[in-house]
């Protein structure tokens, strides 16, 4: 009988680093993201789980490794459709509506169903602030319109850095229940946090980067 070989890993880093000025921000780091898989990155403030992030989703270059997607060398007209990334710059124009903002998102990823828009709102408590300018809402707010893209543009993998910031307990359990939706469908997360977070759906991997 012939086996059957095991199946690359989504995203894999190999003997990761990034200096600073010469001096180490973090590596060298291995890690590997199994599809329907979660993996939370520790740290404290410096620490340089932004920088990572960054790095991985091409606006850095690594000082030293190698990082794969499903197997082959990344790059990213490889993944691209697959992957979306939420970062403390939220991406939202400040004179929009959330409405007009998720439109214009859901164009920018190459869809052009918007019926689920309102849905999507109100699945993150934001019913009744539609047209509402995202300038006048507050920073929580604001947040939880970004998250309403997740709902929105379907992705094998999620980068989230910081998800959990200006947001309450009920927004807390909002980016849970996201996360725990998004693997429950054999999506992927990796996501940072500098605090103590707790999943419903499981004990996620870790990684825990040192100042």
């Amino acid at each position: 009988m012939t086996s059957v070989p095991p199946a690359a890993p989504l995203l894999e880093a190999r003997a990761l680093s990034f200096h600073r000025q010469d001096e180490p921000v973090f590596g060298p780091l291995d890690f590997r993201l199994d599809a329907g898989e979660l993996t939370l990155i520790e740290g404290d403030n410096g620490s340089g789980k932004t920088t990572l992030m960054r790095i991985l989703t091409g606006l850095l270059r690594p000082e030293e490794g190698e990082l794969y997607w499903r197997g082959e060398p990344l790059t990213w007209d490889r993944c691209s459709g697959e992957v979306v990334f939420l970062g403390h710059q939220l991406g939202l124009k400040a004179e929009l509506s959330p409405r007009e903002n998720l439109r214009f998102a859901i164009g920018l990823h190459g869809h052009r169903e918007h019926s689920d828009i309102d849905d999507a709102l109100a699945k993150v408590g934001l019913s009744g602030y539609e047209d509402e300018p995202v300038r006048k809402l507050s920073a929580g707010q604001k947040k939880r319109v970004a998250l309403a893209r997740l709902l929105l543009v379907p992705a094998a993998l999620w980068l989230l850095d910081e998800p959990y910031a200006n947001l309450d307990r009920t927004g807390i359990e909002l980016v849970n229940g996201l996360l725990e939706a998004q693997i429950a469908h054999g999506g992927s997360a990796l996501v940072t946090s500098h605090g103590a977070v707790q999943f419903h759906g499981g004990e996620p991997q870790r990684i825990r980067l040192h100042d």
